[in-house]
């Protein structure tokens, strides 16, 4: 059923990407409610209402129920059990969220529908972290199975004996222990999904990381990871139906020497298609609404030859002055206070005309 503009867009989650997309539905004419725990949200800034409330607090969720005409969320660490009291309107569903949230599920769903992920265990103990490592041969990085992101939760084992220092590092909680990928760079796939299965792509964008976080995404990527899309857009629109994903998905994938390799997936609009905003005549926010309001979807084209994002990380926001004093240079400042060491606080794309 196709939400009319006028109607309301529950976004749970306050951060840069409900502010981000709190804009997008309001240029198609559309209120937003964000639903988030913190007293100030930078998403809440540019929203008509904002509920505080845990995520968790059934009769907050039930008043925010009432007040919205669709919902949606903006991050994955979420509680799955109490957002099923939305049923229906809450797009995508929480199927989406349940096997993101969980790397041991999400890395078994995803070899059910085909695609390729490097060799991986999962472990609940130093003895299985061994077995693991033993297995699989070392370089091996385990990683949490919940609330890891931007290269929280992760620790190496170069060698067998880096195995207990590892486990120790990741505060000895149930994880994956997952294989070394040889790969030539890291990219994105980046589907929108309709309810009736119609879908559209974007560019694919190369992404650099330092220290774990997305440092960069430059769009197009370069010719040798190019050959790899097709192969990687087949997985993961394959994904996305498997799902019944309605909304944004983001697939990040290794370009190996084999062909793509799933690094893993988020139901949702991503920090590697901030360039969509300027860069394509579509931007991810905007196609994510017209997806979960059944509006018809927008052409995803480049608006130039291509684009690079650079993401502000920390103190970095505070060259905002040189920042805006660049002619042609797009610059997004999140508006979230206090720009402490890894914490995103704005990105900038310059497209390529």
């Amino acid at each position: 059923m196709t939400i009319p503009p006028g109607s309301t867009i529950g976004i749970i989650g306050g951060g840069q990407l409900g502010r981000m997309l709190s804009i997008a539905a309001a240029q198609l004419g559309y209120r937003s409610h964000i639903f988030d725990p913190h007293e100030s949200p930078c998403a809440a800034d540019v929203a008509a209402t904002f509920s505080r409330a845990a995520y968790d607090d059934l009769n907050a969720l039930r008043e925010f129920a009432a007040a919205v005409d669709v919902a949606t969320y903006e991050f994955e660490s979420l509680p799955v059990a109490p957002l099923e009291f939305l049923g229906e309107k809450l797009r995508p569903s929480t199927r989406s969220l349940a096997i993101a949230q969980d790397r041991a599920k999400e890395k078994s769903f995803i070899e059910g529908c085909g695609a390729r992920v490097a060799q991986w265990r999962a472990v609940a103990s130093l003895d299985e972290v061994r077995a693991a490592v033993a297995d699989i041969g070392a370089p091996v990085v385990l990683k949490t199975r919940r609330y890891g992101y931007d290269g929280k939760g992760q620790a190496w084992i170069r060698s067998p004996d880096d195995a207990e220092m590892a486990w120790r590092a990741i505060g000895e909680e149930p994880a994956v222990a997952e294989s070394a990928v040889d790969y030539i760079a890291e990219f994105s796939v980046i589907v929108a999904r309709w309810a009736n299965g119609r879908h559209s792509f974007w560019d694919s964008a190369e992404n650099e990381h330092g220290e774990g976080i997305l440092r960069r995404s430059t769009v197009p990527c370069r010719d040798s990871v190019a050959l790899q899309v097709a192969e990687a857009r087949q997985a993961a629109l394959g994904i996305a139906e498997a799902l019944g994903h309605i909304g944004v998905l983001t697939v990040e994938f290794f370009a190996g020497p084999d062909g793509p390799v799933v690094n893993e997936i988020a139901p949702r609009v991503h920090n590697s298609g901030h360039w969509t905003i300027e860069g394509a005549v579509t931007s991810q926010f905007e196609q994510h609404i017209r997806a979960i309001c059944d509006l018809p979807p927008g052409a995803t084209g480049l608006a130039g030859r291509g684009a690079v994002m650079d993401n502000l990380i920390g103190d970095e926001v505070n060259r905002w002055p040189e920042l805006v004093a660049e002619s042609g240079l797009h610059v997004h400042i999140y508006g979230k206070g206090e720009a402490r060491p890894g914490r995103k606080m704005g990105h900038v794309t310059r497209v390529e005309t």
